[in-house]
């Protein structure tokens, strides 16, 4: 176990279930749409959610969609695509517009946690002093670099992936593809979210 994954389980060892519904996990990933042997295939590529530019692109061999996603204990939050560059601008956006009244909502006694990779535009500094000025609100929790195993939210990404394959019909367009993802997003169980955040409560065994 790295130094930092090893901190932040010592840290967190005695949280409860109950203190992991307080927190809200973030994430992005790109669901690609290729055409193969006369056959569409979609899939997820692996540790690629982010390059280290923060650019979202278009893959030659059919596409893509790239999403933002978040959720809580509580509720699955928006599903955004992103058909454009993910700099800090835009991720300064998609915080003020979406995780800014997802955390006041679920957490009106200002007791929640928001948690985001460590991402180039996640820690810009305008993105950093947006969450200094509402640390009142809610707070960022720190989180152990390269760690994708510890955060749930990437047991949902297979979910989607899972269900694009299972599909009757694939998609064939991108629009097509991204219509399939928020669909598939939104139906995503109450149970299916609560296990992930329940399963927290064994990082102590880390």
């Amino acid at each position: 176990m790295g130094k930092n994954r090893l901190q932040f389980a010592q840290a967190h060892q005695n949280w409860t279930v109950e203190d992991w519904k307080n927190v809200a996990r973030s994430d992005e990933s790109r669901f690609l749409l290729r055409h193969s042997d006369g056959r569409v295939r979609i899939w997820r590529k692996q540790n690629e959610n982010m390059d280290p530019s923060c650019l979202v692109t278009t893959v030659q061999a059919g596409g893509g969609v790239m999403v933002w996603g978040m959720f809580s204990w509580h509720t699955l939050g928006p599903l955004v695509p992103m058909g454009q560059r993910l700099n800090a601008t835009a991720y300064l956006s998609i915080v003020s517009d979406h995780v800014h009244p997802f955390m006041t909502t679920m957490y009106p006694s200002s007791d929640g946690y928001f948690q985001q990779d460590h991402a180039p535009c996640h820690k810009a500094r305008i993105i950093s002093n947006w969450f200094l000025e509402h640390d009142n609100e809610f707070t960022v929790l720190k989180w152990p670099p390269q760690s994708p195993d510890l955060n749930p939210i990437e047991h949902l990404w297979d979910v989607v992936e899972g269900e694009l394959r299972a599909l009757d019909v694939h998609p064939t367009i991108i629009h097509q593809l991204q219509d399939a993802i928020l669909s598939i997003w939104a139906n995503i169980s109450k149970e299916c979210f609560q296990h992930l955040v329940q399963s927290m409560s064994r990082i102590r065994q880390f």
